[in-house]
């Protein structure tokens, strides 16, 4: 009897710990604005964007109406561009997206990962769009 309770008793500290394990929401991307004004071009704008992606975080797969230019601060992002090699980058390094390109960038280290990131965006339409 005392080893069926101990085996009741397992299995449900187990399942409580494997529900905990799946309840925890995946670490979330923030994108903070710094700057955002109206361009030299007609129908353009700029926007500064901090992107902040902590570890085991990914920003989906998705696209932007603008170029984007980017800076990396701290930490080593990927980044996967549709029909491209997966890069990885580290602090101090750059790299482009041009518009309606599919991408996602995602952090898989341990550490924070900070980019500055610069869009020269259509003005009037939403800065980033989701692709399943």
């Amino acid at each position: 009897m005392k080893r069926v309770c101990s085996i009741l008793a397992a299995a449900c500290a187990l399942g409580v710990a494997a529900g905990l394990l799946v309840a925890q929401p995946a670490p979330s991307v923030k994108r903070t604005v710094l700057m955002k004004q109206d361009a030299s071009v007609p129908g353009r704008e700029v926007i500064m964007a901090l992107v902040e992606l902590p570890p085991g975080s990914s920003e989906g797969k998705h696209t932007h109406p603008a170029e984007v230019y980017a800076y990396v601060l701290d930490g080593t992002p990927t980044l996967w561009i549709e029909g491209k090699p997966t890069q990885t980058f580290k602090a101090g390094d750059v790299f482009t997206i041009g518009p309606g390109q599919v991408h996602e960038g995602s952090n898989k280290s341990a550490a924070p990962v900070r980019i500055s990131a610069v869009f020269f965006a259509e003005k009037g339409k939403p800065l980033t769009t989701p692709v399943p």
